[in-house]
């Protein structure tokens, strides 16, 4: 049974956004329900959409001048690094710290997300949804 569970108060209120993390939410799920030969192949994937996301994300905050782009992008990147880490020593045989990540990642996703992803979607909304097909795609994903 998934640690975490998509609900709407995982929403931001940015359509992308939301369509990320609730995949997010979902690989996360695919992790902890993983036996253990399916478990890094599940790992890598939520590695993959997960630095794909922060790729988009951390653009987008460039791009629009977001004024607390340079912690969000940090923690961004150490999240990464933790991940991939996490990746290696499994890849050598702990699985257990994977499957231990997974649950801090349950625990650390929310907290990310009603803090530094709802500032930014703030932002985001202050200036236009770059998700919104009215927008005028300055910073829709490519």
């Amino acid at each position: 049974m998934s640690t975490l569970n998509w609900s709407h108060t995982l929403s931001v209120g940015v359509a992308l956004i939301d369509e990320h993390h609730h995949d997010f939410v979902a690989r996360l799920g695919r992790v902890e329900a993983a036996d253990d030969a399916a478990l890094l192949e599940a790992w890598r994937e939520l590695i993959d959409i997960t630095a794909a996301h922060f790729a988009v994300e951390d653009r987008w905050m460039r791009d629009t001048r977001f004024a607390q782009a340079a912690p969000h992008g940090l923690q961004h990147q150490m999240v990464l690094r933790v991940l991939r880490d996490v990746e290696r020593d499994g890849s050598a045989g702990n699985l257990a710290l994977v499957r231990q990540m997974a649950r801090e990642l349950a625990t650390w996703f929310p907290l990310h997300l009603h803090g530094m992803d709802a500032a930014f979607a703030r932002h985001l909304r202050s200036i236009g949804d770059p998700a919104d097909p009215l927008h005028d795609g300055a910073c829709a994903p490519a």
